[in-house]
């Protein structure tokens, strides 16, 4: 695994980041375009990273403070205007990685890495929207679903937004909590 390498995305490497989310997402209606990433990205540049190997960028993982059982939605992009508090949920919006390099469990070592870097940031839980039937592969990891939780229309039918709690430090390499610190219960949140 020493040939990836996760870095934060830089300006140089967004014509790679659209067309991994193309590929991924286009034909089922859940590509976002351009502007509307590039607006994740802005709202927390600290939180975006790609994937490089020797062929070039693999994957990327696009992720930004967002109040604990809401999402962005698809549709349109973020705002900047800051509503008051600093959230303590980092929602991981967008990962993708290229076709080639899946099955490697590469987006379980983004995704790791993000809850790390949420965890260093005092981040109290993570959550993600699950499109197409995903939610199966993120159950594993500690993410519990949350079908109650009302989606914008953007995500399509068979998204589930899903949410677990960080933990100070990680106790293994799948960690799950039994506790979280702050205003949520491990019910509410995972």
């Amino acid at each position: 695994m020493s040939e990836y390498r996760i870095r934060l995305l830089r300006e140089e490497d967004w014509d790679a980041v659209v067309a991994l989310e193309e590929r991924a997402y286009a034909a089922s209606g859940l590509s976002e375009g351009r502007e509307a990433l590039r607006s994740r990205h802005r709202a927390s540049p600290d939180t975006c990273f790609v994937l490089e190997h020797p062929g070039g960028l693999g994957g990327y993982l696009l992720a930004l403070p967002y109040p604990l059982f809401r999402c962005p939605d698809l549709g349109r992009g973020e705002d900047g205007a800051d509503a008051g508090e600093r959230p303590t949920n980092m929602h991981a919006h967008d990962l993708v990685i290229s076709e080639d390099l899946r099955g490697r469990g590469l987006s379980l070592r983004l995704l790791r890495h993000l809850e790390h870097t949420a965890r260093t940031a005092g981040y109290r839980s993570a959550s993600l929207v699950a499109v197409r039937g995903s939610h199966v592969l993120w159950t594993p990891l500690g993410y519990r679903a949350r079908p109650e939780i009302d989606l914008p229309e953007s995500y399509g039918t068979r998204a589930v937004y899903m949410a677990m709690p960080l933990d100070a430090a990680p106790v293994r390499p799948l960690p799950h909590s039994t506790a979280i610190r702050g205003p949520y219960s491990r019910a509410e949140v995972g």
